[in-house]
């Protein structure tokens, strides 16, 4: 099975809702499932901010999540570490960094505000992104790691991305020139997704092909899901 459920937009509006979704449903759905194999949808948010210069977050690294949508989400990996000990569950923590759907991700965001002649918001330069498909793909394929405890997998592109530097390469697309704000902080939401390209293969989308896409489906109307990532936040307020 894949526990996909979660909430992150609106989280300081109904803290509780956010719990409630990111801890007690999962607990009572793996209690539930504890004979099946379970991928569990995390997020890079569990780990710190990292300096831009260093190493992204390994699995190796302890979480440290900032604000409460991030807590609410180690809480529900958490549950499911409890769950696995009692009932030997299988499970597979699935911690992916920023899925690019067409509609919706990290370069859509920037592709439509250079489209909309909106400024870049550099507070947080660097970021991770993978093809929504390929998250799917390596979802599907964890099922054959899970284990009792669970296993931890870090899922993203293998890319360090600059914003500045995908917001000019937007702009010349579009034909427009990039206006931004603020500079590049020294800390930057960042996973080290080796592990996961050693077990499961490359991703078959590659960075420079997502880019293309994006930016075609911004220039021809395409729709959004209008849920942005707010990739530029630092204090974990979603």
């Amino acid at each position: 099975m894949l526990f996909l459920a979660g909430r992150k937009f609106g989280t300081l509006d109904r803290t509780d809702i956010t719990w409630a979704t990111n801890t007690v449903v999962p607990a009572r759905v793996a209690e539930h499932f504890s004979r099946s194999r379970l991928v569990v949808f995390s997020t890079g948010n569990v780990y710190p901010m990292v300096d831009v210069g260093g190493p992204g977050s390994s699995e190796a690294d302890a979480p440290a999540p900032v604000g409460e949508y991030a807590q609410s989400c180690l809480g529900r990996e958490r549950v499911v570490e409890f769950v696995s000990h009692q009932q030997q569950l299988r499970a597979l923590i699935y911690r992916l960094n920023y899925a690019v759907d067409l509609r919706y991700g990290t370069l859509v965001d920037i592709a439509r505000r250079v489209f909309s002649g909106e400024p870049i918001d550099l507070t947080v330069g660097f970021f991770n992104a993978i093809w929504q498909g390929d998250a799917n793909s390596y979802a599907l394929r964890s099922l054959e790691l899970c284990a009792s405890p669970p296993e931890v997998l870090n899922v993203t592109g293998p890319e360090r991305i600059s914003v500045r530097e995908t917001a000019e390469w937007f702009g010349s697309v579009f034909g427009v020139r990039p206006s931004f704000l603020n500079t590049e902080g020294p800390v930057a939401l960042l996973s080290d997704s080796s592990r996961c390209r050693a077990r499961l293969g490359p991703p078959a989308v590659s960075l420079a092909l997502l880019r293309q896409w994006v930016a075609h489906w911004v220039q021809a109307g395409g729709s959004s899901l209008n849920k942005p990532t707010h990739f530029e936040v630092t204090d974990g307020r979603f």
